[in-house]
């Protein structure tokens, strides 16, 4: 397997220098069989899309290639979700869905002493590792696992083996992996490499799946005036590209501030955010560099529910986002939680313990729903009003009444902080 990096000279990485790479990553193999394993929609600045969507065509003649999203417990993409982020060249038949309940097998355990270690002694169960079966089959000459590295809440910085033991795993490694993370405190983590969950996951990568016919294809994006673009790419299985690709990111999408803003208010692409669970990505962004006592305001048009999967849903309405002591306090008290650790530790994520105020702006959740799990309501028409996205500049702006706001067009793409805390 040839690695192979690029990282832009003229702000970002041309579809022709894109191709070449992608075609030098596979060249000489004799490829019977490839399984493609993108992100969904919640990554749609990703570049993952297009690059799927090369590959699928750079393969078809030749080669049977199966698609299968790095769904974790996310909803299956619909096929206008499929033709909106792959394009209309990939055919919605090629797309198999990851069933994170169902299609899983269980590849090995990580010691509960190895996870007392890296968690400090906060965690001491052992992690079950689970993946997909179709990345056990012995037909795939090849599986492309394709992802953004960037800020993460739960892992540090987001892809690599994330997208194979999460995106494609199953219940026990998806749960233990997250509470693992949010006990451990995502501020402590956040933007940063060799946290708790990711050496998790890089034992569970030397021990399992090391024989892996596996290649990783490693983005770094950002967004100016709406455009998505490239700015590095790194295709290989070391782990040293993976942390090329993070130092890359931690440059690129860290953005540091120089002073705390009392009012942030950020808006989310109704194509990609559906749901708090993917929405509050608004909290986990910010909360580094909100103001004590500040308020974030998230314009939520496509937000509709609180979990992605029915039963997470629920747990959500009935706990609400309260705290991390008092969803502790409910965790060793009910089984429900215990039973769902990745719905315990998005409750967890998702609060702001208080320090700051958190209000969505919805069309599609009543008021009484929203205030139901700790949040505070605003109709998303007197919002727009207000803060209309056509209007607001990424960054600081002052309203014609005075207000000075800190507005952000997507949370997805980075990692705001004040840069004492980050360095905490």
């Amino acid at each position: 397997m040839v690695n192979v990096s690029i990282r832009a000279t003229d702000k970002r990485i041309s579809d022709e220098q894109l191709l070449e790479a992608l075609a030098k990553a596979i060249e000489g193999q004799n490829l019977k069989k490839v399984l493609l394993l993108p992100p969904d929609m919640t990554r749609l600045h990703s570049y993952a899309g297009k690059i799927t969507a090369m590959y699928y065509q750079m393969l078809k003649d030749t080669c049977q290639v199966d698609i299968m999203p790095a769904l974790g417990t996310h909803d299956p993409m619909s096929e206008a979700e499929c033709l909106e982020f792959f394009g209309p060249d990939v055919p919605y038949s090629v797309f198999v869905p990851h069933r994170w309940k169902d299609d899983i097998v269980k590849i090995g355990t990580v010691p509960a002493e190895y996870v007392r270690e890296v968690s400090e002694g906060l965690i001491d169960y052992p992690i079950d590792v689970e993946v997909n079966k179709r990345l056990l089959d012995p037909s795939y000459d090849l599986i492309i696992s394709v992802g953004q590295v960037v800020p993460h809440e739960v892992v540090g910085m987001a892809n690599y083996s994330k997208n194979i033991f999460v995106g494609c795993g199953g219940k026990t490694i998806i749960n233990r992996s997250h509470f693992l993370g949010a006990v451990y405190g995502m501020e402590r983590v956040m933007g940063k490499d060799f946290s708790p969950v990711r050496k998790v996951f890089d034992y569970a990568e030397t021990q399992f799946i090391k024989n892996m016919p596996l290649m990783y294809i490693l983005t770094v994006t950002t967004v100016d005036a709406g455009e998505v673009n490239l700015e590095g790419l790194y295709i290989g299985r070391e782990r040293f590209l993976f942390e090329n690709a993070l130092e890359q990111s931690q440059k690129r999408n860290l953005i540091f501030l120089d002073r705390a803003p009392k009012k942030v208010v950020v808006y989310l692409d109704e194509r990609e955010f559906k749901s708090t669970w993917l929405g509050n990505k608004s909290v986990y962004r910010t909360r580094m560099a909100i103001a004590d006592n500040g308020e974030l305001l998230i314009l939520a048009p496509g937000v509709r529910k609180f979990g992605e999967d029915s039963g997470i849903d629920a747990l959500i309405r009935k706990y609400g986002y309260v705290g991390r002591l008092k969803v502790l306090e409910a965790y060793k008290q009910n089984e429900d939680l215990q039973d769902n650790l990745s719905a315990a530790a998005h409750l967890i994520h998702g609060s702001s313990d208080g320090r700051f105020s958190i209000t969505y702006a919805v069309e599609n959740l009543t008021r009484e729903e929203v205030e139901g799990v700790n949040f505070n309501y605003m109709q998303l028409s007197d919002a727009l009003a207000r803060y209309n996205p056509a209007e607001l500049k990424d960054g600081w702006n002052t309203l014609p009444d005075g207000e000075e706001i800190f507005y952000i067009s997507n949370p997805a793409i980075g990692l705001w902080a004040d840069k004492k805390k980050f360095n905490a």
